[in-house]
């Protein structure tokens, strides 16, 4: 599954980790987070985020 980077941040979406500080289990693709779904650490939007190269 492909990781992906918040451009304002740098903090990385790996699906095989899940985001535990959102309750995001492991497994969950970056396609499938809610829409209103937003970065962790800056609260950045989802569309913010870019896919690892």
């Amino acid at each position: 599954m492909d990781r992906y980077v918040c451009t304002i941040c740098g903090h990385v979406y790996n699906p095989e980790k899940g985001e535990s500080l959102q309750d995001i289990k492991p497994g969950v693709a970056f396609a499938d987070l809610p829409a209103d779904w937003a970065c962790p650490i800056c609260f950045a939007s989802k569309d913010q985020f870019k896919k690892e190269e």
